[in-house]
Parts: structure tokens; sequence; C-alpha cells
């Protein structure tokens, strides 16, 4: 009987080594590559052959769904379906970089835009890790990568003055976070949504968010009688969010943004991740659209819209 017991610990064990094998080989080799993009005439493509999506599946309430099979999902890349290799259901750490705005046009949102990492940071679960940037004429680092609900004591000389580099900072988040090992990724982007100083435009951001799977979270941080100004800013914020797979926040204060970071925490923390080889292996850098089914009435998906293939010669 114990010699019984004892081969079938051994099998069990040899079975579990060849499965982190396969899955490290897996990540090793087949996840997303870096993002290389030195201007903003260079596009910024996925120059792995694999494609590797995170999804947040909701039920008609907007709250995060758990427990769905690999089977019960459809990815289909340009209309066409793709073969699943890679799937992850479980609760997995996270990264995230916020984005504080402390331009000039955010005189008076500042110390708001201050409460709401806060607020980020205290919803945090043990081994999430966040790193905190503001921008303003320029993108500075406020408090690197930590699981730390601690903020750094900068934060709080912080004022508003100067342009806005929001295209910039997003850049640079999706750099940062492309280097990390996590493979569910959030920026938070804390702003009124006016740019007025980047040198990348605002599609070289998404895409290189969308290269770093990063999801998008946009908090407008506008004075409610900007006018049209307003709008302009909420579209260009609504189009980050969207594009990306995230969640656009209307109201920066209150109850409703600390349920919208509870939210943001939660659904992070419970996202589908999959991994699949194109079917269409052309590198000619054209934009391929992504769509995500799943087999059960009344959910809503949100991930990212698509990606630009690798391109020949780059």
């Amino acid at each position: 009987m114990k010699s019984e017991k004892s081969k079938k610990k051994f099998y069990e064990f040899l079975k579990n080594s060849l499965f982190i094998f396969h899955f490290l080989f897996f990540a090793l080799f087949c996840f997303p590559a870096s993002i290389h993009a030195q201007d903003d005439n260079e596009i910024i493509n996925v120059e792995s052959s694999i494609v590797v999506l995170n999804a947040t599946v909701t039920d008609a309430k907007g709250k995060p769904v758990t427990g769905l099979k690999q089977n019960q999902f459809r990815i289909l890349e340009d209309g066409l379906e793709q073969k699943v290799d890679f799937f992850e259901a479980e609760a997995t750490p996270f990264a995230a970089v916020i984005l504080m705005d402390t331009s000039g046009s955010m005189e008076g949102g500042v110390s708001m835009a201050r409460s709401a990492a806060i607020n980020f940071l205290d919803g945090l679960r043990a081994d999430d890790v966040t790193a905190i940037y503001n921008f303003d004429s320029k993108v500075s680092l406020v408090q690197d990568f930590s699981n730390s609900r601690d903020i750094a004591e900068k934060i709080f000389n912080l004022k508003a003055a100067g342009m806005t580099v929001l295209n910039d900072a997003i850049y640079q988040a999706a750099v940062e976070l492309g280097k990390r090992s996590e493979k569910r990724r959030a920026i938070i982007v804390l702003s009124d949504g006016a740019d007025t100083k980047s040198g990348r435009s605002a599609d070289k951001a998404l895409k290189a968010a969308v290269a770093a799977n990063a999801t998008i979270y946009t908090i407008d941080m506008s004075v409610v009688n900007a006018g049209n100004n307003r709008f302009q800013s909420q579209a260009a914020l609504k189009n980050f969010a969207e594009k990306s797979g995230g969640v656009f926040i209307p109201t920066p204060g209150g109850v409703a943004m600390r349920e919208a970071f509870k939210n943001i925490v939660a659904e992070l923390g419970t996202q589908y991740t999959f991994g699949y080889q194109p079917a269409n292996t052309k590198k000619d850098g054209k934009w391929r659209a992504i769509e995500i089914r799943v087999a059960k009435p009344n959910l809503t998906i949100r991930t990212r819209k698509g990606y630009n293939a690798a391109k020949t010669g780059k």
C-alpha cells in the first residue's frame, strides 16, 4: 500500500513538472516581445507569433464573471476563428501604472488625483504591484513598482503647472509594463484629457499599450463647465479605454470613483487570459481585428480591439 502511494505521488510530481516545463517554454518563447519604436513614424507591432489577450467578462450588473471554461469561448481574428493555444482563468497578480496629470489645466484637480491614486493603492492585493508617474510638460517617476500601500512623500509636493504630455505618458507606461513578468497589466489615467505637447500621437500611444497587452482605464478629471473642450477631452480618454478593453469613468469624485477603483482591482484579478497563433501569418504590418465570443447569454466581454501584425524589414 505504501509503495502504491509512493508511486502515485511520483507520477503526480512528474505530471506537474512536465506541465510547468511546457508552460515556461511557451511563456519564454511565445509570449509577445517587447515594444520597439524610436519615433512617431515607426509602427508599433506584435513581433511574436503568439497573440496574448486579457479579457474581462461581466454580467448584466457589471460584475466580473468567473468560472467560465475554455470551450465556452471563441476567438475570431478578422472574422476567422482561431485555435486557442493557452488559457488561464485563475486569479493572478497584476502590474499597473498610475498616471497623474499635473499640468496647468489641472489646477484645483491635483489634490483629487492624488486622493484617487491613494484610493487605488488601498485596494491592491498582496501580490499586485503599482508604479506612479506624473506628467505635465514631461513624464516623471513618482514611485517605482511596488506592492506597498504607502505612497511616496514627493506626491504631496506635486503642483499644477506646464503643458500636457498625455500621449507620451501612456506610451512610457506601456514601455515600462512591457518589461514586467505579469501577464495582466493596466494603465490608470487620471487626467482632464487635453494633450497639448506630446511628441507622440494618441494613436501611437494606444498602439504601444496594445503591444504591451495593457488595459487602459481613464478617469475624467476635467471641470464640468469646460464646455466643448471637455467633450473633446472625454472623447480622447474614451478612445484609449474602449480600444484597449478598459473603462472610461466620467466622474472623478465621491462614492462613484471609489466603487470604480474597487471594480478595476476586482476585474484585473479575475480576467481570462488567452494565447493563440494567428492563422494569418503575413508580416504586412496591417491591423488585425479581434473579437471574443462566449457561449453564455447576457454577458459582456471587454478586450483590446486588435493589433498590428509584424512587418517584414521592421
